[in-house]
């Protein structure tokens, strides 16, 4: 679950981690000026986009409301404005924290240069942290490794905090960027991306605009270019797993479980092909109480209903196989032996 920006800020402020003073706005709302107005969507690069604006002057704030509040990114239109203050920056530095699949460890990753550029960094300077008592070498490493060695203290009491708010909200991922200092010699979170893991919402109170998806029904990435179906939360993972090895991004995490029908499955084609990137579907099921006829089924109705449904790349076994297969050869949709088939067809379909 992606948090927006206000929403985020609102965890690193509790967490003791100093934000900017900002509040969400309304269309009618006068506001002391200079300010920064910052459309409240749940993706990257809203600077580049328009979709953060400096008022300076009075005047200038109703046409920028009314322009954020119009203004689409990536398919997202604002329902939230958030109207903060103009930070005198002296310097922008980028840090974050997430799990890494890898190491299947947590890292902190830095960044001398952050900001709207942060895509074209290299280089980046990371920390293993499975405990926060290493906030302490890690703070004085990254003070050294900013250049601000007058806020190591500081940066220490960061880590810290960063990661108890990481580990207390069950986060996947928060990044700060920029990490800003300020003219005053101040280190503020100048914005903040944060993701929650869905199949934690059951320890939380959450109350986001975005709500967490069903425990078998996990966005990965909203721009992945591949979308996994699977039965079974083992054979999902896997499949997921095997799309990273083989170079793809996947998009979701989807287990249909026992006992998926035709209906249940069409919905969930219908909910993939949100994807705005999406470039291929993958199919690994080996049927048990889900029938694999009930799958086939589904697939045909997709592929009849869904204008535009990506290729979809099957690979099926188990309870009824056989009447799966002559359904699909009716129909004209090909099967794949195995997984390895599978996702080597896949990325014969994937471009930029």
């Amino acid at each position: 679950m992606k948090l927006l920006e206000y929403e985020a800020k609102r965890l690193l402020e509790s967490a003791g981690i100093p934000v900017p003073t900002s509040l969400l706005t309304e269309p009618s709302d006068i506001l002391p000026t200079p300010l920064l107005l910052k459309s409240q969507v749940p993706a990257g690069g809203r600077g580049k986009a328009g979709g953060i604006i400096v008022v300076n002057t009075p005047e200038e704030l109703k046409p920028a409301i009314d322009k954020l509040l119009n203004l689409a990114i990536k398919g997202f239109t604002p329902k939230t404005l958030l109207a903060e203050e103009k930070l005198n920056i002296k310097k922008e530095f980028y840090l974050s924290i997430l799990i890494d699949r890898q190491s299947a460890g947590i890292k902190i990753f830095a960044h001398k240069n952050g900001g709207v550029e942060v895509e074209e960094n290299t280089n980046f300077k990371s920390w293993s942290i499975n405990d926060k008592k290493r906030a302490e070498q890690i703070g004085q490493e990254l003070a050294d490794y900013y250049e601000v060695p007058d806020q190591t203290f500081v940066l220490q009491d960061l880590i810290e905090n960063l990661y108890d708010c990481f580990i207390k909200n069950d986060a996947t991922l928060i990044e700060i960027n920029p990490l800003i200092l300020t003219e005053e010699n101040n280190l503020i979170a100048g914005d903040c991306k944060m993701t929650l893991d869905d199949a934690a919402a059951f320890r939380h109170d959450w109350n986001f605009e975005e709500k967490p998806a069903e425990a078998n029904f996990v966005t990965i990435d909203p721009d992945g270019n591949t979308a996994t179906i699977a039965n079974g939360a083992g054979l999902a993972m896997a499949t997921v797993d095997a799309a990273y090895e083989a170079g793809l991004k996947p998009a979701n995490f989807l287990d249909i479980g026992g006992g998926a029908n035709e209906a249940t499955l069409l919905k969930a084609f219908k909910r993939i092909v949100e994807y705005k990137n999406l470039q291929a579907i993958i199919i690994n099921i080996f049927a048990g109480i889900t029938r694999a006829d009930e799958v086939a089924k589904a697939i045909v109705s997709a592929k009849k209903q869904i204008k535009d449904l990506p290729p979809l790349f099957i690979r099926l076994a188990g309870t009824n196989y056989e009447a799966a297969e002559k359904i699909l050869t009716e129909n004209n949709v090909a099967l794949l032996p195995d997984l390895e088939a599978t996702l080597l067809a896949a990325k014969e379909v994937i471009h930029d």
